[in-house]
């Protein structure tokens, strides 16, 4: 069964057109159906708003790409549908769990000091656009739309960069893992 959204279709032509009054308005009629999606597709009630106001964020960033009105709750449904994965996803990667407790045990054996300098030197090691990106998310505990602000780039760019840059940071510090004997 399709899904169903009450949509004015002026109202939809007006925001992708970039009049911010009717993308508010449009957000603020869909948003009972988003939280009704969200409800039936979620596992974790706890996690119902924030698949409702994230999808309405994509929404709201989006709406251009969307070329059809009667096209758009087939596309809200896919979107709503994702955020709802995303922690079942989350669960399923037990061997990263693995491998981070293996670093645990390999950092609760250096002393602060030599890891605080091992830190400091690896986050010089960094380009720039990784260092920044961690010191906003890592060291000034902002949020992600935060420290894309900041960074004038796409949350899911800052996303990309935060991950890539976690992953320097934990190469450059873990000791070498076994080489495999040349041949």
């Amino acid at each position: 069964m399709a899904p169903t959204m009450r949509l004015d279709h002026g109202v939809f032509a007006a925001a992708q057109a970039g009049d911010p009054l009717a993308l508010d308005r449009l957000l603020r009629d869909l948003q009972p159906d988003v939280r009704r999606y969200a409800r039936r597709q979620c596992h974790r009630s706890s996690a119902i708003e924030d698949v409702v106001q994230e999808a309405l964020f994509v929404l709201y960033r989006r709406v251009g790409t969307v070329r059809d009105p009667l096209a758009l709750a087939g596309w809200v449904l896919r979107v709503v549908t994702r955020l709802c994965m995303l922690p079942v996803l989350g669960l399923t990667r037990g061997a990263e769990a693995l491998t981070e407790r293996h670093e645990a045990e390999h950092f609760a054996h250096q002393p602060a000091d030599e890891l605080r300098i091992d830190l400091v030197r690896a986050l010089e090691s960094l380009p720039a656009i990784y260092r920044e990106v961690i010191l906003l998310r890592d060291m000034e505990q902002l949020t992600i739309g935060e420290a894309a602000e900041r960074l004038g780039i796409t949350r899911e760019a800052t996303k990309s960069r935060l991950l890539r840059a976690r992953a320097l940071v934990r190469e450059f510090l873990l000791p070498a893992g076994p080489k495999e004997p040349a041949r």
